[in-house]
């Protein structure tokens, strides 16, 4: 593709991205509060693509993707303060505020460090070796970082930055907090146990197909997706009207993961250096992609 197939396809990207965090941002923004006449949820997409185009001036002139997931942790945690700062303009942050913000703090810093430490020890990320040689075409994920902070954000700026006081914490906030937990607990013991079996020699080459890997080929996946499914449950008590259009942050995260970049990517990529191994066909067929098994297969 030559530059004119590049820009085409970056503006394009660009413009799709601009118009979802538009749509989502002003149906959802109805009852937050306002900054210089602006509703706080629109700022917080601002911030959330701000942030990501002006780190890819400087990834784009260096063609490196070492601090993407650190730049995409950090603006996470960027939008939580704003939204809480902003929120406060109207009442003070109460104890579901502080508890959305808090949970996705914990989350945001212990995923963007553990990405960002290993693309340091595998020294890039395949995922960018055809994209960072044109800036047009590395736009592309930095934009799609900034739509992913948002939506999957969504519910947590609605949350922090209504403008009326927040309801007291009900039984969904309990739930909310369980699931959270649950998923995260999943999501940090498969990265670890990943971690773990890829530092030995003797695995180098394999799949990992151990602990929750036997029985699930993408449990980190399905804890990603529960933790944010989670914290959707925090805004059952306080969400009215197209609020509830917030709710599609868990739904997007489980479409991109399931459909799009995530599962996809990773079984292609896995079918291309094992599809002829009979051993990984019958780990394939015989482990689910996401749902585990109760009882792990017999390796």
């Amino acid at each position: 593709m030559g530059f004119s197939g590049d820009l085409r396809r970056g503006a394009v990207v660009v413009a799709i991205t601009l118009a979802v965090m538009g749509l989502v941002a002003s149906v959802t923004g109805a009852n937050s509060v306002d900054i210089g006449g602006v509703s706080a949820v629109m700022w917080c997409a601002a911030i959330s693509l701000g942030i990501q185009w002006l780190a890819w001036i400087p990834a784009s002139l260096k063609r490196t993707e070492r601090f993407y997931d650190l730049v995409g942790g950090l603006t996470y945690i960027a939008v939580i303060i704003f939204s809480l700062w902003a929120g406060s303009q109207s009442e003070p942050p109460g104890h579901r505020e502080l508890i959305v913000s808090i949970l996705v703090v914990i989350w945001s810093i212990r995923l963007s460090s553990f990405l960002f430490l290993r693309i340091h020890r595998t020294g890039k990320d395949g995922r960018f070796d055809n994209l960072k040689t044109s800036p047009v075409r590395f736009i592309i994920p930095w934009s799609l970082q900034g739509l992913w902070v948002f939506i999957t954000l969504s519910v947590v700026v609605v949350i922090n930055s209504q403008s009326g006081p927040s309801p007291d914490l009900s039984i969904w906030d309990g739930i909310g907090l369980t699931v959270w937990i649950i998923g995260f607990g999943i999501e940090v013991l498969a990265d670890s146990q990943k971690a773990t079996f890829n530092a030995k020699p003797e695995n180098q080459g394999r799949w990992i197909d151990e602990g929750l890997w036997a029985r699930s080929r993408h449990p980190n996946y399905l804890g990603e997706i529960l933790l944010w499914t989670g914290i959707a449950c925090f805004g059952i008590p306080c969400f009215e009207g197209l609020e509830m259009v917030a709710w599609i942050s868990p739904l997007f995260v489980y479409l991109l993961l399931t459909k799009i970049s995530g599962v996809p990517i990773l079984d292609e990529r896995c079918l291309e250096r094992w599809g002829d191994n009979p051993d990984y066909q019958r780990y394939r067929s015989e482990t689910p992609a996401l749902i585990p098994h109760l009882r792990a297969r017999k390796r």
